[in-house]
């Protein structure tokens, strides 16, 4: 009956869903980044033509929503579900992009985890019939952000070195049951990390232990090597993340040649003043959505593990001296089955 559990925390999907379609839509400072080449849309303003960052924000996913539809060949009313997710409260960005579209939806919230959380449960959707087309859709916006989890631009507040930049972008992937790939293979479904942290300024420490115990986690299920991986990505765990989680895996005797940071990746963290690097649920979702698939379908990488990282906090938790529970979901994207 549980044929396709692996350990306590790993699945290994049966009939794997292929990803049909995928697009990425940023803002201007993203697109003045190493990546730029790779996105299918980079607006010349934050506004993407609304009246607020908010709106913004959900602009940002329907037009990435359309163009990933579009890939595919697909009209919006043949989808199944819509599983998408954003930063803000209540998840108003995704919750007004998705109105109108007449589609079943779940809407989710994983903080900066939430493309990872969204394709693995569109993909575990379909492995298990309930379905043959789904959309994992996340977004983030630097300035909405700032206003809920920080202080208004206007404000001018200084940034410390640990600081990460939210993303302003938007990603989603269309997934088919059946298809010709890349293929989601595996899941691995991360638990609550927390070792203490406080500072919501230095989330990359918050969420490197919860990468570290994931990613083992999923090598120790499927009883693959870290070389198995043409790469194994962290959400955005930034600069300072990403070393924290090579010293976990140099201490356990593994050298983590092959681990990259989204965070890292989509900046040049010195020429464009973002201190540790990008963060926010759109970082690994336009990283997905551009630079990765873009490498699978041109024959760069067979195997990649996508490990989206999340920081659980709020305002309220962060003024009530609590600390920051982090989270990692792993997923396992292969150009063959």
């Amino acid at each position: 009956m549980n044929s396709k559990r692996r350990g306590k925390q790993t699945v290994a999907l049966t009939r794997p869903p292929s990803i049909a379609g995928f697009a990425s839509v940023v803002g201007k400072k993203e697109g003045e980044g190493p990546l730029a080449a790779t996105f299918d849309q980079i607006g010349a303003d934050d506004t993407f033509g609304e009246t607020s960052w908010e709106k913004a924000e959900s602009a940002m996913q329907r037009l990435a929503l359309s163009a990933a539809l579009e890939k595919a060949g697909k009209a919006a009313s043949c989808l199944d579900y819509i599983l998408a997710g954003d930063l803000l409260n209540q998840c108003i960005g995704t919750g007004f992009a998705v109105r109108g579209t007449d589609v079943p939806f779940f809407g989710l919230y994983g903080a900066c985890s939430t493309m990872s959380e969204s394709l693995s449960l569109a993909a575990m959707l379909l492995d298990g019939g309930f379905g043959t087309l789904t959309a994992a859709v996340t977004s983030s916006h630097f300035c909405s952000a700032e206003r809920q989890y920080r202080t208004p631009l206007e404000y001018g507040g200084q940034r410390t070195p640990t600081a990460q930049w939210t993303v302003t972008g938007s990603g989603a992937l269309i997934l088919t049951a059946e298809g010709s790939g890349p293929y989601v293979t595996h899941v691995t479904t991360g638990k609550i990390v927390d070792k203490g942290i406080q500072d919501p300024a230095n989330m990359g420490a918050a969420m490197a232990p919860a990468a570290y115990d994931t990613i083992r986690t999923h090598l120790s299920d499927t009883g693959r090597k870290p070389s198995f991986y043409d790469l194994i990505v962290t959400g955005d765990l930034g600069k300072l993340g990403h070393e924290i989680v090579l010293d976990f895996f140099h201490r356990d005797g593994v050298d983590l040649k092959n681990l990259v940071d989204c965070g890292v990746l989509i900046y040049d963290l010195e020429g464009q003043d973002v201190h540790c690097g990008g963060s926010g649920c759109g970082c690994s979702a336009v990283v997905l959505a551009g630079h990765l698939l873009n490498g699978m379908l041109q024959g760069r990488w067979k195997h990649i593990l996508f490990c989206g990282t999340g920081a659980l906090l709020s305002p309220t938790s962060t003024m009530q001296g609590e600390s920051i529970p982090a989270i990692c979901h792993a997923v396992a994207i292969s150009t063959q089955v």
